[in-house]
């Protein structure tokens, strides 16, 4: 589920807003980025929504912290630093519940 978000959020800020905010009204770069943000923005806001969801769980589960957990949960609105979080996190359920590898 982070990977997903944070693709989206990248593919959003880094190629959507600049095309949206960048390009003249009218051109199809414009129009793109018009697209790329609407949909795009609905979708991410989505599964974010059902990451915070599964995040929350799954920290209930693992008995994290709560630092550890907020941290997890926030990463999804900065780009790039979704990876990390989701990387982090699987490390952290791996090191507790070695059986599940």
């Amino acid at each position: 589920m982070a990977n997903v978000v944070g693709v989206l959020l990248i593919v959003l800020v880094l190629v959507g807003v600049p095309l949206k905010y960048l390009s003249d009204d009218g051109t199809a770069a414009h129009d793109a980025g018009e697209a790329i943000t609407t949909y795009l923005g609905i979708a991410h806001g989505w599964l974010y929504m059902i990451f915070l969801v599964m995040a929350a769980l799954l920290a209930r589960k693992a008995r994290w912290t709560i630092p550890f957990t907020v941290t997890t949960l926030l990463a999804g609105t900065v780009p790039i630093l979704t990876f990390w979080a989701e990387r982090r996190a699987t490390r952290a359920v791996h090191a507790a519940h070695p059986e599940t590898l």
